[in-house]
């Protein structure tokens, strides 16, 4: 412990970063266990969809899903989710996942729906990214 104040009065640039990132990583670590939602490997996201009649809503802008997106999937770009809730109400009590591209927007999205009700909302952990990287197929157009 005394090492650390030693080194916070020699760096204290260096160790009020230190501090921040450990603040933003406790934050982060909080917010998605609070959050409601699972992380689904594209494995689990299968199965889900198979056994549970899932839906997977896309996330990312209309030329990119064109590009290539999961099979099965509607496409409802980020930034419209909110205006498009209601294309959704009738999946209200179905499983329901979240895809982006990286995984990054599906946790704010999935978070969103809850809000509204949802009851089971999940993510594609790593997004389409992930699922290329397993070679599973992809729909064009």
């Amino acid at each position: 412990m005394q090492q650390l104040l030693e080194f916070y009065g020699n760096h204290p640039v260096l160790g009020t970063a230190w501090l921040a990132f450990t603040v933003l990583i406790i934050i982060s670590l909080i917010k998605t266990a609070t959050s409601g939602s699972k992380s689904l490997t594209p494995l689990m996201m299968t199965q889900m969809v198979n056994k549970q009649n899932a839906v997977v809503v896309d996330l990312r802008a209309i030329a990119d899903f064109n590009k290539g997106h999961i099979p099965g999937s509607m496409n409802i770009p980020f930034g419209k989710l909110k205006d498009r809730i209601k294309d959704l109400e009738k999946h209200k009590e179905t499983p329901i996942i979240m895809v982006c591209n990286a995984g990054v927007q599906a946790g704010n999205a999935a978070m969103q729906l809850r809000k509204q009700g949802f009851t089971e909302v999940h993510k594609l952990k790593g997004g389409i990214q992930s699922w290329t990287t397993e070679n599973l197929p992809l729909a064009k157009g």
